[in-house]
């Protein structure tokens, strides 16, 4: 990987390629010259939303579970981003939300999902949110004994605030693997528990099972835990409670770069590659690569054995339905960002760009990380190439074309915000671009729905905060868009 003369530097100054994998949705809008047109109309920057890919992999992670035999239910974890349209294909596909704050609540209802497909996560709940999430029958993952009393204080009180219908909750378990996890029940709390909803009987409360937050993406652990709240329900069922469902959150991962060029980056990465010599510890980095993901991930976990057994077939034996959690894996391949390049620099061996936006809308900050997976350089119009983008000869995503200099170029730069913070990066690695980047020209970021979006965006400096656009139809040469409907 050589540079150009023109930046005077080894390639060594030069990070390896971390190519996004194949996407025939981001490939479309690129090809179509939709990109280029809409960061013209917004002014700014964008994100773009993919519904079909959405849809694909909720299909796919029901077809695993059909396939290996197991009743379960898919709630998208609302957090991930906070777009409406996921809550529509969920309102649609008959899927659930789950939500943690009033406002998510609100949200998922207001757009079609039916209060017995959510799931209320989060920890100490406000009083308004258990209200109406009792009232609108969605299941509650209790996380605290008093939580669990503020619940049976709504239906079993007396007053305006009592809800006549029953509570429906699960119990959230502390994970023994990880003790020090500010979420759930310890052994006796659980105990305790079970007992107080025993006593409140059914016509109050509904205690369908047990759930749990696991950080990380240990399949293994997260299956063996699954395995032994199933046998829990058999405990709690004893107690004459109903106990026949376990929920294991999120934490399946996915894949965004290819397996080797995951490994080419990690075997050759030192801190020269990064503006300023910015130094990351490996474990710093979301795994950019996993070789199970998204529904194969899920089928490893139904396979997972403990004590010989595999998870799925606990499951059945003990009649345990299975509810999933995902955000991450959903939104996989589902939107990317747009951010217009507006200012050059030229440093020793590689450029620094400004983009017309912050590191904000690209959250990876928000773990002192970095979003590692390369943008693809979109040419300005300014370049006097084709509308629909095709006038050079190297590839976006999996093959949208865009303009390249000479095969063996390659030209380094980090790309900075609109902002006057030093530490406002978007990316502080030196990305070999194919060609010289100019201002004018677009970034565009890859499979950035999955908590990438809007997790951390703030309108810092009075700059907007981007607008979502949702791609309904990608085929060419025209794909079909609206802005979303998000209420807030």
């Amino acid at each position: 990987m050589a540079l150009s003369g023109t930046d005077g530097a080894s390639a060594a100054a030069c990070s390896a390629r971390l190519p996004a994998l194949p996407d025939p949705g981001t490939d479309a809008v690129l090809a179509s010259g939709l990109a280029r047109e809409l960061s013209y109309a917004f002014g700014g920057p964008f994100h773009f939303l993919l519904p079909d890919a959405f849809d694909a992999n909720l299909h796919a992670m029901r077809r695993a579970l059909a396939e290996a035999g197991v009743a379960g239910f898919v709630y998208y974890a609302k957090k991930a981003n906070k777009a409406a349209v996921w809550v529509e294909r969920c309102a649609a596909l008959g899927a659930g939300v789950d939500v943690a704050s009033l406002g998510e609540l609100r949200e998922a209802l207001g757009h079609g999902v039916p209060g017995e497909h959510l799931m209320v996560t989060g920890s100490a709940k406000g009083h308004e949110l258990l209200r109406l999430a009792v009232r609108q029958g969605a299941l509650i993952a209790v996380d605290a004994l008093d939580e669990l009393d503020a619940v049976l204080g709504l239906v079993s009180g007396g007053g305006a605030e009592r809800v006549t219908r029953p509570a429906r909750v699960l119990l959230r378990a502390l994970p023994p693997g990880q003790p020090h996890s500010r979420f759930g029940l310890d052994e006796a709390e659980l105990a305790t528990a079970m007992e107080r909803c025993a006593r409140a009987g059914e016509a109050a409360l509904r205690m369908e099972g047990f759930s749990f937050h696991l950080s990380g993406y240990d399949i293994a652990a997260r299956a063996e835990l699954a395995a032994s709240l199933a046998e829990l329900c058999l405990k709690a069922r004893a107690s004459g409670l109903r106990a026949d469902r376990v929920s294991v959150g999120g934490g399946l991962p996915i894949s965004y770069v290819g397996a080797d060029d995951w490994q080419a980056f990690l075997a050759a990465r030192h801190d020269g590659h990064f503006h300023a010599g910015k130094s990351f510890a490996d474990g710093d980095f979301y795994p950019y690569h996993s070789p199970l993901a998204g529904a194969d991930a899920l089928r490893a976990l139904l396979a997972h054995r403990t004590d010989g057994r595999r998870l799925a077939d606990v499951l059945r034996d003990l009649d345990v339905r299975l509810l999933l959690e995902p955000g991450r894996a959903l939104l996989d391949r589902a939107g990317g960002t747009v951010f217009r390049v507006q200012g050059v620099k030229e440093r020793p061996g590689y450029r620094l760009l400004t983009v017309d936006g912050t590191s904000l809308s690209l959250s990876e900050q928000w773990f002192a990380s970095e979003y590692l997976p390369d943008p693809v350089l979109v040419p300005g119009l300014g370049d006097g190439l084709a509308e629909a983008g095709t006038g050079g000869t190297g590839a976006g995503i999996g093959g949208a074309e865009v303009a390249t200099g000479g095969a063996d170029e390659t030209y380094p730069a980090s790309v900075g915000a609109a902002t006057c913070l030093e530490s406002d990066m978007l990316t502080w690695r030196k990305i070999p671009f194919p060609r010289r980047p100019r201002v004018g020209d677009l970034l565009v970021y890859p499979n950035t729905a999955g908590y990438q979006m809007d997790s951390n965006e703030s309108p810092f400096h009075d700059l907007p905060l981007p607008p979502k656009v949702v791609v309904d139809r990608t085929e060419l040469p025209r794909p079909r868009w609206r802005l979303d409907r998000h209420f807030t």
